[in-house]
């Protein structure tokens, strides 16, 4: 049992590989409705009249136990199991994410104002600060010929989907000669669809190769574990049913500055911030019990056990159960830097980290990533080559494109297909629909539309020659 539930762990961080999203992507001017993943801010001055976004996929994972070689995780005879590398510590962890972005779309209300409408289905979970020793016996059943004694200490795990429609508005708040400011909020009612979460206090496992008697003569292993164990979950969570039982809302805010010393709509310097999923999921009908696991359990009792639940119920004793804790959603606080170095060309730095501890019961906790990113950007193709330093997986180096309408990409590939010890990856790809603003209209600094900037412009509303400050000839 304990090896199914260890490796469902593994394999949900692997197949559901955000906001930890579209990395490089992001970075893109042309990014469009996707800016508003990382700051609001960005879908006001963009170069379209309207972006809409028909369906994107984005998947990541990172952990430090388990790693592989590509050409070797592909061959049919590999078992992951036992085949690769692993890396155990006396706290191990496991992190995955995926972010799909629904059909969403924003427009220009008017030349300083944009709003975008959104939706968004996500996966999240970690597992923190699980011994290695204990992650390794649990995925061999803990059948092993020797005996051995694991001081686990604390451990947190938590696993949450759910679905957001949202709302963003964004606007200029400063235009002044070389100097351009913009604020955007995002505002978003949270969907719940299965939560579940364990958090482990004192722990000790002390396994005894042959410490119990079978009626047949023979021997069996046995766990004697001291400690306390608290297990939430969602109502539906148990049977794999993911129907809407939870309802929240969160708020994502953003800035961004941008320093225009040519007195045009490109910069050369943009620095933004902002902080995304302030806010929680409260699941009804969701069940919490608490579990004194002071006990000594056999071998073959562990490999019976259907789940994590029917172990602790069948075998420890339960000190307490109520309600489930609001399910917090990772939030997050992130910096960035984009140098625009020579004409389509730019380098852009990136960080995310977390705002919400990894130890609290039941709340995601982001990646501390730190990216930089060097990119052509033109209207039709952007390119670019992300270089990260991901928690837990080290340096990723990634390659993507936007082609039009088509973007795909990985903050990873490019070290997934040189590394001989993978332990982190990402993927994502979709399809768009960009609408660009007609020849002058992408000039927000200019009301008129008289290619006179509206600090230079004597008459900001009202076109007029340059030859006369802007203003109509009388």
């Amino acid at each position: 049992m304990l090896k199914r539930l260890s490796l469902v762990l593994f394999i949900l961080g692997t197949f559901f590989c955000s906001a930890q999203s579209y990395i490089g992507f992001l970075s893109d001017n042309y990014s469009g409705v996707h800016g508003l993943i990382s700051n609001p801010a960005n879908i006001v001055d963009m170069p379209y009249r309207t972006d809409i976004n028909l369906a994107g996929f984005s998947g990541l994972v990172g952990n430090d136990y388990y790693g592989a070689k590509l050409s070797d995780a592909l061959k049919s005879d590999y078992d992951f199991s036992e085949d690769a590398l692993k890396s155990p510590s006396d706290n191990n962890n496991i992190f995955g994410n995926v972010d799909v972005l629904g059909p969403s779309f924003s427009f220009n209300i008017d030349a300083k104002s944009a709003m975008a409408l959104f939706t968004r289905g996500r996966i999240f979970f970690n597992v923190n600060e699980i011994n290695g020793k204990t992650f390794e016996n649990a995925t061999n059943d803990f059948d092993e010929n020797e005996d051995y004694n694991i001081n686990e200490g604390d451990f947190y795990a938590q696993a949450n989907a759910w679905s957001e429609i949202g709302v963003s508005y964004a606007t200029i708040l400063m235009d002044a000669d070389a100097h351009f400011i913009k604020g955007g909020i995002s505002i978003k009612y949270l969907q719940g669809y299965a939560n579940g979460y364990a958090v482990g206090r004192n722990v000790t496992l002390d396994y005894d190769a042959d410490g119990i008697a079978l009626p047949n003569g023979q021997t069996t292993g046995s766990v004697t574990s001291t400690g306390q164990i608290t297990y939430g979950y969602s109502s539906d969570f148990q049977d794999y049913e993911f129907e809407k039982t939870g309802s929240g809302f969160g708020i994502d805010i953003g800035g961004v500055y941008e320093w225009r010393p040519e007195n045009d709509r490109a910069y050369k310097m943009k620095l933004g911030v902002s902080i995304t999923d302030l806010g929680a999921i409260n699941y009804k009908d969701g069940l919490e019990k608490v579990y004194d696991i002071n006990n000594s359990v056999s071998q073959e009792d562990l490999d019976s056990a259907e789940g994590l639940e029917e172990l602790l119920d069948n075998y420890y004793t339960e000190i307490s159960s109520g309600a489930t804790q609001k399910a917090g959603l990772p939030t997050a606080v992130h910096f960035n830097a984009d140098w625009n170095f020579n004409n389509k060309f730019y380098l852009n730095l990136n960080t995310d980290f977390p705002l919400t501890s990894k130890s609290k019961a039941n709340s995601g906790s982001v990646l501390n990533i730190v990216s930089l990113t060097p990119r052509y950007e033109s209207k039709w193709f952007s390119f670019y080559s992300p270089i990260s330093i991901l928690q837990y997986s080290g340096l990723q180096w990634g390659a993507g494109f936007r082609a039009g309408p088509l973007y795909i990409g990985s903050g990873s590939i490019l070290s997934v297909l040189v590394s001989d010890e993978i332990m982190g990856a990402d993927v994502y790809a979709g399809l768009k629909l960009p609408l660009f603003k007609k020849r002058g209209e992408s000039k927000s600094n200019d009301t008129d539309n008289d290619g006179v900037i509206n600090s230079m412009d004597g008459c900001p509303t009202i076109p007029g020659p340059a030859s006369n400050d802007g203003c109509p000839v009388n």
